[in-house]
């Protein structure tokens, strides 16, 4: 018994002067199943049946003062050492921060949402569509049956006879129609990709971004158009700013026009963006059709209503002084942060 004792007080004197490699050591040497503590519980044998639960609980509880304070010696090691790598690795808070590489809007998304901002503010709703699209809504219900020369003006994408990529968002419009025939009047505008089959060019691109509007309902007139057309241009380009109608032939709208706006560089005086003319074409427009409006199940001669549609491509290039329509499409990191606002 005395015996054990000592051999407590040894070890235990033992643990407490280990460093890391000396404390394996010793519980190697006191704890393993070929240590000193269970070679002692072979001497149980030798001992008489009076002395053995004495003896095994002696050793039971050496076995568990040497793990408990090898536990404790453990955890003062590793706090001692976390405490030496913060002292030694401790970092200097008055030191510029890195710069990190933050995103931006892309110029036709800061586009879209304004465009959809001003619309929203008076009073119409933004609709999708797909971008696949059947052919029938892409041309039939917009006026364009089959073999109609104005299928010509758009040279389409074709995935099979009678679906493709559509090559305008009037195809959306067409659907609101047919949805919202009964619910007017109606008041939508329709943003998204379109694509052609176009050789991409400075300002040419196979897949560009339009947005068109439609408004339906009784009353609506070409004044009604130019008042929110000229609202629009001046909340994007200047409050000072004028349109003008052109004539111009769409297949769903009659009459259609094309318009143009005052230079928002030289306020109409002339200078290079407009080629001295003082005016810029914008976007195209008219009243909708009334063969649009009956295969859409409304009754033309009840009511009217207008159509638009502006690039927003071409928007972005005037409105931020691009001169090349692929910039917006290449991905070129050192372009995108002119938009870091």
């Amino acid at each position: 018994m005395l015996d054990l004792e000592n051999l407590k007080k040894e070890v235990l004197a033992a643990i407490g002067e280990a460093d890391e490699k000396k404390l394996e050591e010793l519980r190697i040497e006191y704890l393993s199943k070929k240590g000193k503590v269970q070679s002692l519980m072979a001497q149980m044998r030798d001992l008489s049946a009076e002395e053995k639960p004495k003896f095994g609980q002696m050793v039971n509880d050496l076995k568990n003062a040497i793990s408990k304070a090898m536990d404790e010696k453990k955890s003062e090691l590793e706090e001692k050492l976390l405490n030496e790598k913060l002292l030694n690795e401790k970092a200097d808070i008055s030191l510029d921060a890195y710069d990190p590489k933050l995103g931006t809007m892309h110029p036709l998304t800061l586009v879209q949402k304004e465009l959809e901002d001003i619309f929203i503010g008076m009073g119409y709703n933004v609709a999708e569509g797909p971008e696949v699209e059947s052919d029938v809504y892409n041309f039939t219900k917009a006026n364009t049956p089959e073999g109609h020369p104005a299928r010509d003006m758009q040279d389409t994408f074709y995935i099979d006879p009678t679906h493709l990529l559509r090559s305008q968002t009037t195809a959306i419009q067409m659907r609101v129609l047919e949805d919202q025939h009964d619910k007017l009047p109606i008041k939508v505008i329709c943003p998204g990709k379109v694509y052609r089959r176009d050789d991409d060019d400075a300002t040419h691109s196979h897949q560009f971004m339009q947005c068109e509007g439609l408004v339906i309902g009784e009353n609506i007139t070409v004044a009604d158009l130019k008042g929110t057309l000229e609202l629009m241009i001046r909340e994007m380009f200047s409050k000072d700013a004028r349109i003008r109608f052109r004539p111009s032939y769409f297949p769903f709208t009659e009459p259609s026009f094309e318009v143009d706006m005052t230079c928002h560089i030289c306020g109409g005086k002339g200078c290079p963006t407009c080629k001295g003319t003082g005016w810029i074409e914008i976007l195209g427009s008219g009243m909708v059709h009334p063969n649009v409006l009956e295969m859409a199940g409304i009754d033309s001669k009840k009511y009217t209503g207008f159509a638009f549609g502006v690039g927003m491509e071409r928007v972005a290039m005037l409105k931020y002084g691009i001169t090349d329509i692929r910039d917006l499409y290449t991905n070129d990191i050192r372009f995108l942060e002119g938009f870091k606002r």
